[in-house]
């Protein structure tokens, strides 16, 4: 028997790190499948010996859009309905008016919701986008494409482009079993679905829960808790670096010790470079109180290239040390900023070589996890905020920290004063907390290294149905 032929669609740039730059496409060779990726990416992916099919001319009815973002409102919505919690409305992203285009989609979409803000109504919704798709030129291509390739399974390694949705269709068209992958801890409360395929593969129970109770359409028998690849390089023995060449390679002094500080994006976080300077002043407080020698490095949030952190970086060039994650511009918009293969392995030796990381609530908690090594959550607003609207209050109030076995998880900096004594705490945890891992086995199926594996057995279990 021939092996079964799984096109691996990726919609966007975001599943490259967890399906291409991992050793997710080795496996499923191992597994004798056929793999094609369906890629409509700018990558080159037969750079990397991987089979792909390039889509070319992916473009979405002029109405989707506007459908899609009433069935984000309308479905957040129903969870304040039903769960009589307001944090869903800190979900919304505000309509765009600053462009005919722009305000034409915003006020077509507020049209939707007004006419559709029900339960049937989002059925309504959700119809009105598979049908509009449909009609597509794009939707009749990736018709003819799988007519010609005959794929026995289509993967989508992300569940929230509006490109993904012709694919699907056009599977589901001619009886090709779809399923997608839930690519983020947090994407589940915020709703995010656009696309909907017959499985759907998550990364814990926690997260089987959640796809239940936000999407009651979806069956028990459709979801794999299969893990997520994002952390599966960590595993690996061979990526790591020798100390003295990672130091000598990004100018870092080898008398000292370093933790991390991981940078957000503008709109998580408005005020970062105020949080970098803030625990930059309490490292500069423990080394002078205790003669100590310890770096910061500073790992900006990837699809962050702005200047506003050059202020900071200059004042401290003594004691931070700035190393870009290793992504590519390709457009404006983030999602087209994309992945490496180089940055996968730079990440993991920026955790082996650093002793913890600090952050404003970020899923680097559990990539520091994985080497049992602690985490420092930002809990305070700092004085003359940029934006008088954010706070971390906001933050830490979304749905998916609520999964926190405990408080104890990380450490909680919530002043500028505790800095100095908690880093200091932190360094001396040696490196185990158990609350931490105790949260990551909450959020990602144990053991984390074989993500990949159980992805293929599930697809294999599905193909044999």
């Amino acid at each position: 028997m021939p092996n079964k032929k799984v096109f691996i669609l990726l919609p966007d740039g975001v599943g490259l790190r967890n399906f291409a730059f991992s050793n997710f496409y080795k496996i499923g060779l191992e597994c004798k499948f056929n793999i094609v990726y369906w890629n409509n990416t700018p990558f080159d992916l037969t750079s990397l010996g991987f089979n792909e099919i390039k889509i070319k001319n992916a473009k979405t009815n002029p109405l989707t859009d506007s459908y899609k973002n009433a069935r984000k409102h309308i479905e957040l919505n129903l969870n304040i309905k039903r769960a009589g919690d307001a944090v869903y409305d800190s979900y919304r992203f505000p309509f765009f008016f600053k462009s005919v285009k722009g305000a034409v989609k915003s006020y077509a979409a507020k049209l939707f919701i007004a006419i559709n803000n029900s339960e049937r109504g989002l059925e309504k919704v959700r119809e009105k986008i598979k049908f509009q798709e449909k009609k597509t030129r794009f939707y009749q291509d990736c018709l003819q494409t799988l007519q010609e390739e005959k794929p026995h399974f289509v993967f989508c390694t992300n569940q929230r482009p509006v490109l993904a949705i012709a694919p699907i269709l056009a599977a589901k068209e001619l009886n090709i079993p779809t399923g997608t992958f839930i690519f983020s801890w947090d994407n589940l409360p915020k709703a995010t679905m656009v696309i909907e395929t017959d499985y759907y593969f998550v990364w814990s129970e926690h997260m089987k829960e959640e796809l239940l109770k936000y999407y009651p359409y979806i069956l028990e028998n459709q979801i794999f808790v299969v893990g997520t690849p994002q952390f599966e390089s960590h595993f690996n023995p061979d990526d790591i670096i020798d100390r003295i060449k990672f130091f000598n390679d990004h100018n870092l002094d080898l008398s000292k010790k370093y933790i991390c500080y991981s940078g957000d994006d503008f709109t998580t976080c408005p005020d970062d470079p105020k949080y970098l300077s803030d625990v930059a002043d309490g490292v500069r407080r423990l080394n002078e109180q205790n003669n100590h020698l310890l770096g910061i490095i500073f790992r900006r949030c990837p699809v962050d290239f702005s200047t506003r952190y050059d202020e900071v970086l200059e004042r401290n060039e003594d004691l931070i040390v700035p190393i870009d994650p290793i992504w590519k511009k390709n457009g404006t918009e983030w999602n087209t900023i994309l992945p490496t293969q180089e940055d996968v392995k730079l990440l993991t030796n920026t955790i082996f070589h650093t002793e913890m990381v600090v952050n404003l609530g970020s899923s680097m908690v559990f990539d520091y996890a994985c080497f049992k090594k602690p985490c420092a959550f930002l809990k305070y607003d700092v004085p003359n905020k940029i934006d008088m609207n954010w706070s971390v209050s906001k933050i830490y109030n979304y749905v998916h920290f609520r999964s926190m076995p405990d408080q104890n998880a990380v450490i909680w900096l919530n002043s500028a004063d505790e800095i100095t004594d908690k880093i200091r705490n932190g360094l001396n945890t040696n490196g185990t907390l158990e609350s931490a891992q105790n949260w990551f086995k909450i959020i990602n199926q144990e053991p984390p290294e074989i993500s990949s594996a159980r992805i293929w057995k599930s697809i294999e279990t599905i193909l044999n149905y």
